[in-house]
């Protein structure tokens, strides 16, 4: 069951009828542009784009060690395979050889040592893909084995890091503590999670008649496409166009780790002068590219008798693997959400960036946050056991409040939504109802335990990377009255394309049916930012709509002089233009406008604004705003085997004034589910040698169907934004993900429930049956310790 609630006036009141005269405009829940073409199976992801003649396919020979010195390699029998056409190695990169986002540290083959099981020493062009595969397999290769970190605990022991560490420090943290009449210490271990897209990893290349490359590829970040395989081939940046109509899933995985497979395709295509594609099998995908962080986060923190926070020391480690890659933004967001939504009055937070020879982890949806979020959800859980209390009553009295706002990083609150945001969902939740009667069934049955969990989420919306906060457009309105729009952003499939294509069509009053969004490319629009950091409509709508004003300040100026009419009188609405008495459909007057030579495409651009943070001082304002929600979640566990089912979630969520709200309500429902999967079933392994052993669908497990709850309520909370975004909207990519921390949460409630709830068991990520099981064990060892 869905319940959707919103207000169809999303602006201020000046932009309110220009906004609800555009039929299928913001405000509207049209569907996704490419639905229809999903289902059909006609959508073209780059795996179904017609092979040119002569396409080659691509290949890597990969590591069997996770930290050794290359001393020999054999690849004759590599060049001989059949089908095989060319092979490279690192020496035979024309130009740069480090293909790393921000930090050095990615080699884009392997030279003369390897750090981690999987990467690529050398690379095999082909004639089909399977003679690819099967020639990597042949090659030869001697290695002299060096001593490996494959823990956050190995990096620890010998202080070795990608990055410098980074602290946090808000008052007296320490004095705090020490004279608090309670205190606490914690530890958990939460395990990263595979992007697992639908569309794996794919880029192909193509020659252009100047020497230069055209990159078709599924990337969240066409521009960094552009920039590695121009450096990679030693060529100027506008010799390569990098091209993205639409992925098949990103999650982050799409950001960095898209890069290597377009530069090798592009250095064969020009060493071949022929078309090549490089599509990563799925396992090849698991085992090479990288995934959410594993983060190990403990703390000590004193409280007082009602469970508000004193003082609270945290360390937030995380598994960043063999190099930076965007690890330091991604640290930095663990450590800005290791509040959520709670003051913590005073607080040191201090951030490490493990080393470990494992693939190089890297974005993944919540990019941090949702680890450092997972610190402060436990020591909440933690102080209500210790007290003999409710965690929702904990965690209300630690909200963020008027008088009690100011993050660790400096930064105030100014929308202060939560705590009525949190009573509503209590009360439509029928939680305290619920909590009765769940302790009820607990007393009344021994095998069977259900757990009941409300928690909120606070996620600040900006790149903690000052300089991404930017976006471009290109509009261009054609003779007929139609309209094509290019922006920076890109489309996994979360509707960025339906929503740009409904900013532009209520910008000019006409059916967004006269709206077409084309394919990313960074030769229309120049200097992209990544589509991520739930920034993809906020950036890139505010550009599109700077655009149309400058596209209509031109036609207002135009019809005021032709049909001597005044500003106020001339009004774009249902497909037609008032002008005092008169009006034209609008094919009619842009047609009229063309004749008399007035411009009809624009540019716009737009900058976050406000947005800053010193580094020095570890004080700012990251965010320009926040996103909220919270979701309750009721689970049942079986005591005699640890497996569990999640009976009913509700779900309360703050987007603002909802661009679309039925694209809203679907990011919320499959950020939650994919929360849900990182929480509960999907388990990330590694062997005692540092190799993936989660590498396939067989042995990662994401949520399917029959794991969403049969009772789930999603709502959205209607509150516009304070700050000037789109149509005063919300973010809703990232936030949906952290709402799932409920269901973790009631797995423990449930779980505690074996102790009267006076004892909160140690769940580590990803609560599996098998995690369940021993924390009801623990359960039972402090049963008997008090008898």
């Amino acid at each position: 069951m869905r319940r959707l609630v919103v207000n169809s006036e999303l602006s201020p009141a000046d932009n309110a009828e220009k906004i609800s005269t555009a039929v299928g405009g913001v405000g509207h829940s049209i569907a996704h542009e490419s639905a229809h073409k999903h289902v059909r199976g006609t959508a073209e992801y780059v795996d179904d784009l017609p092979l040119l003649p002569g396409t080659l396919f691509v290949a890597t020979g990969q590591s069997t060690k996770p930290h050794a010195r290359v001393h020999s390699i054999d690849l004759s029998a590599v060049k001989s395979a059949p089908g095989v056409i060319d092979v490279i190695v690192q020496s035979d990169i024309p130009g740069k050889v480090d293909v790393a986002p921000v930090y050095s540290g990615d080699p884009l083959l392997a030279g003369d040592l390897v750090e981690f099981i999987g990467q690529p020493i050398f690379a095999v062009a082909a004639t089909s893909f399977v003679a690819a595969q099967r020639a990597a397999l042949l090659a030869k290769i001697e290695y002299e084995e060096l001593p490996a970190q494959l823990t956050v605990e190995d990096s620890l022991s010998a202080q070795s890091f990608v990055l410098p560490q980074h602290q946090l420090l808000q008052g007296d943290p320490d004095s705090k503590i020490a004279s608090a009449p309670h205190k606490l210490n914690g530890e958990i271990y939460v395990r990263g999670q595979e992007h697992f897209y639908l569309e794996g990893q794919i880029s192909e290349a193509r020659l252009t008649e100047d020497g230069g490359i055209h990159v078709i590829s599924s990337s969240q970040h066409p521009t960094e496409i552009q920039k590695l395989v121009a450096e990679v081939l030693a060529i100027p940046f506008h010799r390569v166009v990098a091209e993205v109509r639409r992925m098949g899933g990103g999650f982050g995985g799409k950001e960095s780790q898209a890069a290597p497979l377009a530069c090798i395709a592009a250095i064969f295509a020009q060493r071949n002068r022929a078309p090549v594609r490089y599509r990563m099998p799925r396992r090849d995908d698991m085992v090479q590219t990288g995934k959410r962080h594993d983060f190990l986060n403990r703390w000590t923190a004193g409280f007082d008798h009602e469970g508000k926070l004193l003082g609270v020391d945290m360390l937030l480690a995380g598994k960043c693997g063999f190099s930076p890659d965007l690890s330091e933004g991604i640290v930095d967001r663990a450590m800005f959400h290791a509040d959520n939504a709670y003051f913590l009055n005073n607080a040191r937070i201090l951030g490490l960036r493990c080393k470990t020879h494992t693939v190089s982890n890297t974005a993944f949806r919540g990019f941090g946050g949702p680890k450092g979020m997972m610190a402060i959800e436990t020591l909440m859980e933690d102080i209500a056991r210790k007290l003999g209390k409710d965690p929702l009553d904990v965690r209300k009295a630690n909200l963020y409040q008027p008088g009690a706002d100011e993050t660790p990083y400096g930064q105030k609150i100014e929308q202060h939504v939560l705590p009525e945001l949190i009573e509503r969902l209590e009360q439509k939740s029928d939680y305290r109802a619920r909590r009765l009667a769940i302790t009820e069934f607990n007393k009344s049955h021994r095998h069977l335990k259900k757990g009941i969990a409300l928690t909120p989420v606070k996620f600040g919306i900006s790149f903690t990377a000052k300089h991404l906060n930017q976006a471009g457009a290109l509009l261009q309105i054609y003779t007929d009255g139609s309209l094509l729009i290019n922006h920076g952003g890109t489309e996994m499939g979360q509707g960025l394309y339906t929503k740009i294509q409904q900013i532009v069509a209520s910008a000019f009053g006409v059916n967004v049916n006269r709206v077409m969004v084309s394919a990313t490319r960074t030769d229309k629009v120049p200097n992209t930012s990544p589509t991520a950091a739930s920034s993809g409509t906020d950036l890139n709508g505010m550009a599109a709509k700077d655009a149309c004003d400058r596209i209509k300040a031109d036609l207002i100026a135009f019809a005021c002089e032709h049909f001597s009419v005044t500003a106020e009188q001339i009004i774009f609405k249902n497909d037609v233009v008032l002008l005092g008495e008169q009006q034209l459909d609008f094919p009619a007057f842009i047609k009229l406008a063309y004749l008399n030579r007035i411009p009809l495409s624009a540019t716009g651009h737009y900058r976050t604004p406000k947005i800053f943070y010193n580094r020095e001082t570890a004080k700012g304002q990251p965010f320009l705003y926040f996103a909220n929600g919270a979701a309750a979640a009721e689970v049942t566990i079986d005591c005699m085997t640890g497996e569990y089912k999640v009976d009913r979630v509700d779900v309360l969520h703050d987007v603002g004034k909802s661009l679309n709200p039925a694209i809203d309500i679907g990011q919320i429902e499959g950020g939650f589910i994919q929360g849900m999967g990182w929480l509960t079933t999907e388990e990330l392994l590694w062997d005692e040698k540092g190799r993936v052993i989660s590498n396939s669908p067989a042995n990662y497990k994401i949520p399917t169907a029959f794991d969403v709850p049969e009772i789930f309520n999603v709502e959205l909370y209607d509150e516009p934004n304070l700050e000037n975004t789109i149509h005063l909207s919300k973010a809703v990519g990232e936030p949906p993900l952290m709402l799932a921390i409920c269901v973790w949460a009631a797995l423990r409630d449930a779980c505690s429930s074996t102790t009267d709830y006076q004892f909160s068991p140690r769940l580590d990520t990803p609560a599996t049956p098998e995690r369940v099981y021993w924390a009801l064990q623990d359960c039972t060892a402090f049963n008997r310790s008090r008898i």
